[in-house]
C-alpha cells in the first residue's frame, strides 16, 4: 500500500509502490498464493502502518494510545488526533515539508519557533492557541528560498490557519476524524491493544 512517505516522489510514476505490483524478494513474482489472513495479522499490519505513517517508534505509538485511552470519547479517533497535533506532522501538513520525515528533520535542525521561542523537538504536541513560525534567519536558507514559489499550493487542514506573508500558523482547534484523509482502520489498532 503507498503510504506517501517519500513527499512528491510518491505522486510521480518513480514511485516504487507503482514499479512494483508483487511482493518484494526472491519468490514474489511466482508466490500468487493467496490465504486468509487473520484477524491479528490484519490488527497487527493496521497498526503498523499507522506507525511508519506518522514515523512513531513502538513504545512511543504504545504511549500514545495509552493517553487516548484515558481521555473521554472513542480511543481510535483520539489517538489520531494526538498524531495529528506532533509538531512535525504540523509542519507537513502547512506545506512546509514534502514528507513528514522531512518535517521531522526540519523540526530537529531549529528552523522554527513556538510561541516565539526556539523549538527542536518533533514529537512536541500542539495546542489551541500555539504559533508556529519559521526563524528569521532560517527563511534566507536555499530550502526556504525555493520553498516560496511553491507555498500554497497544499491544502491546510482547518484547524490550522497559515499566513504565507509571515510564515506562520496557529492552532485554531483540533483536528477532527472526518477532516483526515488517511487511509486507516483505527478500530483495528483499538482491536490489537484491546488483546
Amino acid at each position: 500500500m503507498k503510504l506517501f512517505l517519500k513527499g512528491e516522489r510518491c505522486y510521480s510514476p518513480k514511485c516504487s509502490v507503482e514499479k512494483r505490483t508483487y511482493a518484494p524478494g526472491m519468490h514474489g513474482k511466482k508466490g500468487t498464493f493467496k490465504h486468509k489472513e487473520s484477524d491479528y495479522a490484519l490488527q497487527l499490519r493496521e497498526k503498523q502502518k499507522a506507525r511508519r505513517f506518522y514515523g512513531v517508534q513502538e513504545r512511543q505509538f504504545r504511549r500514545y494510545f495509552a493517553s487516548a485511552q484515558r481521555v473521554k470519547g472513542m480511543t481510535g479517533a483520539n489517538l489520531l488526533q494526538t498524531l495529528e497535533r506532533r509538531l512535525d506532522n504540523v509542519v507537513y501538513r502547512l506545506g512546509i515539508a514534502d514528507s513528514r520525515p522531512q518535517a521531522r528533520q526540519l523540526v530537529r535542525h531549529g528552523h522554527f519557533t513556538l510561541n516565539g521561542k526556539n523549538h527542536n523537538v518533533p514529537s512536541y504536541l500542539v495546542q489551541m492557541g500555539d504559533l508556529i513560525a519559521v526563524k528569521d534567519n532560517s527563511r534566507g536558507n536555499g530550502y526556504f528560498k525555493t520553498l516560496a514559489d511553491r507555498l500554497g499550493q497544499r491544502a491546510v487542514p482547518e484547524w490550522l490557519q497559515f499566513d504565507e506573508n509571515n510564515w506562520s500558523a496557529r492552532v485554531v482547534g483540533t483536528p477532527e476524524r472526518q477532516g483526515l484523509e488517511i487511509p486507516l482502520k483505527e478500530q483495528l489498532i483499538v482491536e490489537y491493544y484491546s488483546r
